[in-house]
């Protein structure tokens, strides 16, 4: 069943969603030469204390971690702990919150340090406009598949690196959000045209678009930790992720903090106003 929310209920969705922001936000700042995946764990942590949320990875299905902290070629799912991050690593941070029992959850890459090859750059770069892109076909009328045809539209049209392509991950995507962190419809970040058009966008729906790349495969293994999502040709990957309303008024992006307005107005899009605001 897809859970179809009150303005009232996005409202405090929003909330979450902007604690996520802020404890993202600390997060980018942290990640330095020199951190620990386990030292960035405790700035969300606080952050997340901080506004009175509570983390809704933590603990889940037994996760030991408040992020995931995913380095070089994890795509998903890494375990926070004492790996030491390098000048010219790449970390995507996912990260989650709970207000009232509603849910928020985002993840940004960041580049750490110096030393990045323009390949790795441009990998970010893709796969946060991709995210943006499925974002923008969060229109009333269309179809979750067309978030997907959106994602994948737009990672084909980019040019291909020197020394890869862009694998789109196949086996993770994005998911429905609301009253529990994954929630129907899920979301691939491709067409599979056999799974058929997938449920109307209506108001009321909220969904979490992620784009996972890789510089290469987009097939993946799961170490003996059980969480911990590699890529399986060892090529680096990025993962981006916004919790997004569909209103009455258009797509408001629950985890961003100017609600996704300045991305949108660039795509030809009015983000719909804040609740909070």
């Amino acid at each position: 069943m897809v859970e179809i929310k009150t303005p009232e209920q996005i409202a405090k969705m929003r909330e979450a969603g902007l604690v996520v922001a802020e404890a993202l936000k600390a997060c980018r700042e942290a990640a330095v030469p020199g951190a620990t995946t386990g030292e960035l764990d405790a700035v969300a942590a606080k952050v997340i204390a901080d506004h009175g949320a509570t983390s809704n990875f933590l603990g889940y299905h037994g996760f030991t971690g408040t992020i995931c902290a995913s380095v070089n070629d994890v795509v998903v799912h890494g375990i926070p702990g004492d790996l030491e991050l390098r000048s010219g690593d790449m970390i995507s941070i996912d990260c989650g919150a709970i207000v009232d029992g509603w849910h928020g959850d985002a993840a940004i890459t960041v580049l750490v340090g110096e030393g990045h090859g323009q390949e790795l750059h441009e990998l970010s770069r893709v796969t946060e406009a991709s995210m943006w892109a499925g974002i923008a076909a969060m229109k009333r009328g269309n179809r979750l598949q067309d978030v997907s045809r959106a994602i994948e539209s737009y990672v084909r049209r980019q040019p291909l690196p020197p020394k890869g392509k862009y694998g789109i991950v196949e086996d993770y995507g994005g998911h429905g959000i609301g009253s529990a962190m994954h929630m129907d419809p899920h979301l691939l970040n491709y067409v599979d045209r056999g799974r058929g058009r997938g449920p109307k966008l209506v108001p009321g729906l909220c969904l979490a678009i992620e784009p996972m790349l890789s510089l290469g495969t987009p097939r993946t293994h799961v170490l003996e930790d059980e969480w911990t999502v590699k890529t399986n040709d060892g090529t680096w990957a990025s993962h981006w992720e916004h919790s997004v309303a569909l209103t009455e008024e258009g797509p408001l992006v629950l985890t961003a903090f100017d609600g996704g307005r300045e991305k949108l107005a660039e795509l030809g899009i009015t983000a719909a106003p804040d609740p909070l605001a």
